[in-house]
């Protein structure tokens, strides 16, 4: 008879993060690793952690370095502070066909939607990837937790998709893997009538997977980040490759 296999639940100690190699250059956010796990964080408290054609090139950026570090296995991405985990787009540099950066594209009027991209490298990140969230995850910061494998929200934390109050929607990842996180009826509401959720009512909804005191978070986040780390890094990639394959087409 085979002994039951002995695990371990997650430490809850918070680690001592130190910048990753190749995140020493970042502006708008930070990329830190420790024990086997990198933290991503979108720096931009100022604007509730929206997100410029910047923040998104050095999110990518962030994922790339996370994805080829063999000691990394599972991945948080967060927003600076308790206020917002990420507000959608700053619509300070918003053009008439996207946002408008620094570069030479921008400066000719040519604006970026290039959030998608993002979503896309998330969903294909062969590791685990955890929203921890605080305060405001609205619009496009909405979907950007969606899109990652597992939620862990704080009890100040609120829900919702502002875009139709301004004629903008999100026609892939965040209508059709919302609605099948919480199903149609309910993500039809949350397009249609734009309404805002509180913690527990995203965690009813299938939203996001627990609900600590925002003081706990960022120790639950790594409690769970350690609990996954037990696992065959192999399995979780597969096993993750395998979920997202029916949704491959909607981004």
């Amino acid at each position: 008879m085979s002994k039951p296999i002995k695990r371990d639940f997650g430490d809850r100690t918070i680690p001592a993060w130190v910048t990753g190699r190749g995140g020493e250059s970042f502006t708008d956010i930070t990329y830190e690793v420790a024990d086997g796990i990198a933290k991503i964080t979108i720096n931009r408290p100022k604007v509730r952690n929206a997100f410029r054609p910047q923040t998104i090139i050095e999110l990518k950026s962030a994922f790339d370095l996370a994805r080829d570090n063999s000691e990394v296995g599972v991945i948080i991405l967060t927003g600076k502070g308790d206020e917002a985990f990420c507000s959608g787009g700053d619509i300070s540099v918003r053009g008439d066909d996207g946002y408008l950066g620094e570069d030479s594209l921008s400066q000719q009027g040519v604006g970026r939607l290039n959030v998608l991209d993002l979503q896309v490298q998330i969903r294909r990140t062969p590791k685990p990837v955890v929203a921890m969230i605080a305060g405001w995850a609205i619009g496009g910061g909405h979907v950007l937790h969606v899109v990652c494998d597992l939620s862990i929200a704080a009890d100040n934390a609120k829900f919702g998709q502002t875009g139709p109050m301004v004629g903008s929607f999100d026609g892939g990842y965040g209508s059709g893997l919302l609605a099948a996180s919480v199903g149609q009826k309910k993500a039809r509401e949350i397009w249609f009538m734009t309404r805002q959720y509180d913690a527990q009512e995203a965690l009813s909804m299938g939203l996001v997977n627990t609900v600590v005191p925002l003081k706990e978070l960022e120790a639950e986040t790594v409690s769970w980040c350690r609990e996954m780390l037990q696992n065959s890094p192999m399995a979780l990639r597969l096993i993750k490759a395998s979920m997202n394959a029916a949704d491959d087409g909607l981004a």
